[in-house]
């Protein structure tokens, strides 16, 4: 199969398509992106790689941070951070206060904006200089040095991270954070304000189609069984109340970012990331969302 020929036809078909959707306002900078943007990159476990478009510039990762969160959190608590956060889909939006609240300061999961606060206040207690430490380990998985902050869009976020706040703060009263609440939406917004093209978000999520295992220096960065867990979080959780429907019509485990981004992989096979930042009412991608139901589709590449 000529994956090259796939991903041209991929673009054609999704620009044909005329699909629409709405930048995110209520973050100001990321209202400023050309809507137009658009690009993809495949890798595969055996080197070989693909893209067309808009793939090569960076763009705010944002949500897609909170795999990485994720990652480092499990690395330092392991399977006890399963009692501060929980492993369920959310059915409701990213920024419920609502579920958090009747579930008494415990975040259905990792990957809704609770969870990765939750993750971000571990990691601001775990690590000895937090933004640069969490900096590193994102560079280590994407075998790349050129991966930065942008501190504009975090100053953006947390200029309007008011919701962000309610749910810090909630969760605290309910004993579940431990630092600052000042400390732990910093973090948290300068980790969505990582800026990566969708080439090194490829790269960087080989990791998890290749069982824990960096395919650059073989550094085994969680267990093949750890692996299996984060990937499984990711398919249950990682496209916000839209995951149901991401799963019908693409079949990868993945997650999704409010600047336009998806990631997702196929196990022992390859990972995909698309970025074009208009969103639909959910806040994902509309081409994206497009181009990967069509990438699997016309390779017959799922986990189903």
């Amino acid at each position: 199969m000529d994956l090259q020929e796939v991903l041209n036809d991929i673009r054609t078909e999704v620009l044909d398509a005329g699909l629409k959707g709405s930048l995110p306002d209520y973050i100001p900078e990321l209202a400023n992106i050309d809507p137009e943007k658009f690009g993809m990159h495949l890798q595969t476990l055996d080197g070989r790689s693909f893209s067309f478009g808009d793939s090569q510039e960076k763009f705010s990762i944002q949500s897609i941070s909170k795999v990485f969160t994720l990652v480092k959190a499990f690395q330092y608590k392991g399977s006890i951070l399963w009692d501060r956060v929980g492993v369920e889909p959310s059915g409701d939006p990213f920024n419920s206060l609502q579920q958090l609240e009747f579930e008494s300061g415990i975040p259905r999961n990792p990957l809704i904006n609770a969870g990765a606060l939750l993750t971000a206040d571990i990691l601001v207690s775990e690590l000895k200089n937090p933004k640069l430490d969490f900096l590193e380990f994102v560079r280590s998985l994407a075998g790349s040095r050129e991966v930065y902050y942008n501190e504009k869009v975090a100053y953006s976020e947390l200029s309007c991270s008011h919701r962000n706040a309610a749910m810090v703060n909630l969760m605290k009263s309910f004993g579940n954070i431990q630092n600052d609440v000042n400390l732990v939406l910093d973090f948290y917004c300068h980790a969505c304000s990582i800026e990566m093209s969708c080439t090194e978000l490829a790269k960087a999520f080989l990791v998890f189609s290749n069982h824990g295992k960096l395919p650059h220096d073989q550094q085994q960065i969680l267990s093949v069984s750890d692996t299996k867990r984060i990937n499984s979080i990711m398919h249950a959780c990682g496209f916000y109340d839209e995951v149901g429907m991401f799963s019908y019509r693409v079949g990868l485990p993945g997650k999704s970012g409010v600047g336009g981004g998806i990631v997702a992989i196929h196990p022992s096979d390859y990972s995909v990331a698309v970025w074009a930042p208009e969103l639909n009412g959910k806040g994902n991608s509309v081409k994206g969302m497009m181009a990967l139901e069509l990438l699997t589709t016309k390779t017959g590449y799922s986990i189903f």
